[in-house]
C-alpha cells in the first residue's frame, strides 16, 4: 500500500497551517488574559517561556511517537493520504491495516503522528509570533532612542532587545524550527533513516535550548561570576551530553536498545563481540547496511555498548560539575537540579535494560536528556568568567 501512495502531497498544508495556528491560539489566548497587564516586555517573556514548555512536550511526543512505531503512521507529508487529518483517510489506513495489522499504518499510529505534526505546527506558529513581538519591539525601541525620547522601563527588556534579547535570536529560533519541520518530513519521505531521525532529535534539543537562551537573556536574575576554568568546564559538560544523545538517538532508532540485555556487563560479557564499522556506518536504511545486506547483531550490541560507555564519563563530568555548582550561590538550585536528573537518567537507561524497554521508562529517559540540555545552556547563560583585574 505505501509504495503507492505520494510522499509529498502538499494538497492539506493550508489546512494544517490553519489547524496549527488555531491550536497554537489557544495557548496564546489563555497567555494574553493571564499576562494583560502585564508590561510588554514581561509578555514577551512570558511567552518565551510558554513556547519553552511546549517545545520541551512536543519532544517528549516526538519521543512517544518514534517509540510506539508510529512515524510511518502517515506515509506522506505533511497531511495523511491528501488530507488534513486521519478521519478523511480512514479508508485507505484500513486498508492498509487489514493489510498488515502489525505494520507501520494503523488507525492508532496514523492519529498519534498527525497529532505531533499538528503540535509542531503550532509551536512553529508560537515562534512566528515571537519573532514578529522581538522585532516589534526592538524597533520601536530604536525609534524612540533616533527621537531623543527618554525610553520607559516597561519597553525595555526585550524591545528591550537592546538590553537583553536581540530579535536576531527569535530569528534564528524561527528559522531552525522551518529546518526542523524539513527534518520531520525527510523522516517520513526517507522510511526512518537512522541519520535522518537522529538529526531530528538533536535539532529538537537545540531548539529547546535557543528558547533557553532567550529565556534567561530575557530575564533579570543577575549573573553569577565564575572562574575561567568552572566555565570551560560548563562548556565541555554540554559538549558532551550532545555527544552522548546523539549517541542514543541512534541507538533507539537503530532499535539496538535490547542488543545487550544484562549490566553493567553486555550478554554476560564485558568486552562482547561488535561490529563497530557496521554499526555506525552512518548513511543508511532502517535494519541494512549501505550495500543492502541486513546489520548484524554484532553491529546493534557496538552502537548499544558504546552508549553505554560514553554515559559512564557523561555521568562522571556532569557529577563533578554538580559539586562545582554546589558551592555558588545563584547556582545551588541548577546543582541539585543536576544530580537530579542524573540519576532520572541512570535509573530509566537501566529500566529500559532490565525490564525489556518499557515505553514510560524510554520516554522520560529522551525527557531527561532534553532537561538537562536545558539545565546547562541556562548554567552557562546564567555566569560569567570572573573579572581577574
Amino acid at each position: 500500500m505505501n509504495e503507492a501512495v505520494a510522499l509529498y502531497n502538499w494538497s492539506p498544508l493550508v489546512q494544517m497551517l490553519l489547524l496549527g495556528a488555531l491550536i497554537g491560539c489557544i495557548p496564546l489566548a489563555w497567555l494574553w488574559w493571564r499576562h494583560r497587564h502585564a508590561s510588554a516586555s514581561g509578555w514577551a517573556q512570558a511567552l518565551v517561556l510558554l513556547t519553552l514548555f511546549l517545545t520541551f512536550d512536543l519532544v517528549l511526543f516526538g519521543a512517544f511517537t518514534r517509540l510506539t512505531d508510529s512515524g510511518l503512521g502517515c506515509p506522506d507529508w505533511p497531511g495523511c493520504y491528501g488530507n488534513a487529518s486521519p478521519v478523511g483517510a480512514r479508508h485507505e489506513i484500513t486498508a492498509a491495516q487489514e493489510a498488515m495489522p502489525t505494520g507501520p499504518v494503523t488507525h492508532k499510529k496514523a492519529w498519534i503522528e498527525m497529532i505531533h505534526r499538528y503540535l509542531a505546527t503550532s509551536v512553529g506558529f508560537l515562534i512566528v509570533v515571537l519573532t514578529a513581538l522581538s522585532w516589534r519591539h526592538w524597533l520601536r525601541l530604536r525609534r524612540q532612542r533616533r527621537q531623543g525620547q527618554e525610553v520607559v522601563r516597561s519597553l525595555a527588556p526585550a524591545a528591550d532587545a537592546g538590553a537583553g534579547v536581540h530579535p536576531a535570536w527569535a530569528s534564528f529560533t524561527l528559522f531552525w524550527v522551518c529546518l526542523q519541520g524539513a527534518f520531520g518530513a525527510w523522516t517520513v519521505t526517507m522510511k526512518l533513516f537512522p541519520a535522518i531521525v537522529t538529526l531530528h532529535l538533536l535539532g529538537g534539543i537545540v531548539l529547546l535550548m535557543l528558547l533557553c537562551v532567550q529565556a534567561v537573556r530575557g530575564g533579570s536574575l543577575p549573573r553569577v561570576a565564575v572562574g575561567a576554568g568552572l566555565r570551560a568546564l560548563m562548556w565541555a559538560s554540554l559538549l558532551l551530553l550532545m555527544l552522548q544523545i546523539a549517541l542514543g538517538g541512534w541507538v533507539s532508532t537503530n532499535y539496538a536498545v535490547l542488543a545487550c540485555s544484562t549490566f553493567p556487563d553486555c550478554n554476560g560479557a564485558w568486552w562482547p563481540e561488535m561490529d563497530f564499522a557496521q554499526g555506525f556506518e552512518i548513511w543508511r536504511e532502517l535494519g541494512k547496511q549501505r550495500d543492502g545486506e541486513y546489520l548484524g547483531f554484532a553491529a546493534l550490541v557496538a552502537i548499544h555498548y558504546t552508549h553505554r560507555l560514553a554515559a559512564y564519563l557523561v555521568i562522571a563530568v556532569l557529577a563533578w560539575l554538580a559539586v562545582r555548582l554546589w558551592h555558588l550561590p545563584g547556582l545551588q538550585r541548577q546543582a541539585r537540579w543536576l544530580l537530579a536528573l542524573l540519576l532520572l537518567q541512570f535509573l530509566t537507561g537501566l529500566s529500559n535494560i532490565v525490564l525489556g524497554w518499557p515505553l514510560l521508562a524510554a520516554v522520560l529517559h529522551t525527557g531527561g536528556a532534553a532537561a538537562l540540555a536545558v539545565l546547562l545552556t541556562n548554567v552557562i547563560m546564567r555566569s560569567r568568567v570572573q573579572n581577574t583585574a
